[in-house]
């Protein structure tokens, strides 16, 4: 039994101890679990963390009935979630003053014994975790996110969870700092490492229609200092045009510096193994920037090797970056669905991207990642050599990345149902 295989062998059973424990917590043999997430669907990254949460909550507690309450609504996304996982229900609706405005929501705070927060930037559904625990008094968790501040109000909260899982051990100093600690408090990365989605149909067409062949060409993705959300939504965001023209000129002082060093990695690449690079964006609006900082600067020689990809969805790039050499990304969640999918990958992190990128460094991923003050292009170019030179070494490394990941998703459901039990004894779990 090779290591990928034992290791989902391992989840498997793992999966298959705590769903036991969850029935004799609830007394039910299919107890129901609700989940928010989707939070935007400019972002193949963001989009992915709600088909990860999905995936990894089925692999370890396969006897759950899971409610997905999407906070964004989008019809191409709710298509390839009902493709992948057509028993998900997906509903919909707000909360006003600690009210669901819905019927769906309201029904679904009935049926459900718990309550999950998924992967974000920040807490960022704490109005329907404050709206549950009011109504429901049942409990909740958060899995995956990023917190940055804490101010009294999001405090309150979490003081009520039982349990809070961060993407990154930066999250949990600041937790600590505010009081909030002791075991229900723990690192569990990003669920967009648990993405098993592909559209392997799509990717293969993009390579044949680009003669691209597998393991033979890399990916390249781009990203602005700060995303230009005021190109992206309807009345600019709610920005302000001085907010706009401060944004603008951060971004141009950087794009073309920034750039330039992936830019760097890509020639190398191509002179040095004749090989192709495809170019492709994690956000919407980077469609109109490869051209201009990754395309149209590069060497005449250069350029016929170059193929561009439009804006897709995260099982179509998990399935191309599954045939892909290496990922280069300024965006944080390429690498991730990349590795994933057992594919080498470069995280080139702009100081902007948040505490985020500590979970690169928890996972031992410091070779691979460039903090784009710090590095010049060479440093990249010659790291993905080095990695073209000694690709076995380099897939160890992932799969070595994926069994930590593995083991940390372990360790949170292990958690999550001991807290749980201890929920149930105080009797608040329906």
């Amino acid at each position: 039994m090779d290591r990928r295989h034992f290791l989902q062998h391992a989840g498997i059973l793992a999966g298959a101890l705590l769903s036991t424990s969850i029935v004799r917590v609830t007394e039910k043999t299919n107890p129901t679990i609700l989940i928010v997430s989707g939070w935007q669907d400019v972002n193949i990254g963001d989009i992915a963390h709600t088909p990860g949460l999905i995936g990894l909550i089925k692999k370890r507690l396969p006897n759950v009935k899971i409610i997905l309450w999407k906070r964004n609504r989008s019809a191409k996304v709710e298509e390839m979630l009902a493709s992948h996982y057509p028993d998900v229900r997906v509903i919909h609706g707000n909360v006003r003053d600690s009210i669901p405005q819905t019927e769906a929501v309201r029904e679904a705070f009935a049926e459900a014994d718990f309550f999950i927060h998924g992967s974000g930037p920040y807490v960022v559904a704490a109005n329907y975790l404050a709206a549950w625990s009011k109504i429901t008094g049942k409990p909740f968790g958060i899995f995956g996110v990023t917190i940055q501040d804490v101010s009294p109000e999001l405090k309150s909260l979490l003081l009520k969870a039982s349990f809070i899982f961060t993407r990154e051990t930066a999250s949990i100093a600041v937790l600590n700092q505010n009081g909030i600690q002791g075991e229900f408090v723990r690192f569990a990365p990003d669920a967009t490492f648990a993405l098993e989605i592909r559209d392997d149909k799509k990717a293969e067409k993009f390579m044949t229609d680009n003669k691209l062949e597998a393991r033979k060409f890399i990916c390249a993705i781009p990203r602005l200092r700060l995303t230009p959300y005021y190109m992206l939504r309807s009345n600019k965001a709610g920005w302000s045009d001085q907010r706009i023209r401060e944004v603008d000129a951060l971004n141009n002082k950087f794009k073309e510096e920034d750039h330039s060093k992936l830019r760097e990695a890509m020639i190398t690449w191509v002179r040095e193994t004749g090989n192709k690079v495809v170019v492709c964006p994690e956000m919407v609006y980077q469609v109109d920037i490869i051209d201009e900082l990754l395309v149209d600067p590069l060497p005449e020689d250069v350029k016929p090797f170059i193929v561009k990809q439009g804006y897709w969805l995260p099982d179509e790039a998990a399935s191309l970056y599954k045939q892909a050499h290496t990922i280069l990304s300024l965006e944080c969640h390429s690498p991730i669905i990349a590795i994933a999918n057992e594919t080498p990958a470069f995280y080139l992190r702009q100081p902007e991207d948040t505490i985020k990128g500590q979970m690169y460094y928890d996972l031992g991923l410091t070779d691979w990642t460039f903090e784009i003050m710090e590095t010049n292009g060479k440093q990249i170019a010659e790291r993905l050599m080095h990695v073209y030179n000694n690709y076995p070494e380099a897939k160890r490394k992932v799969l070595q990345v994926i069994k930590e990941v593995e083991g940390q998703y372990d360790g949170a459901f292990q958690t999550m149902v001991s807290e749980i039990q201890k929920t149930q004894k105080e009797g608040l779990f329906s």
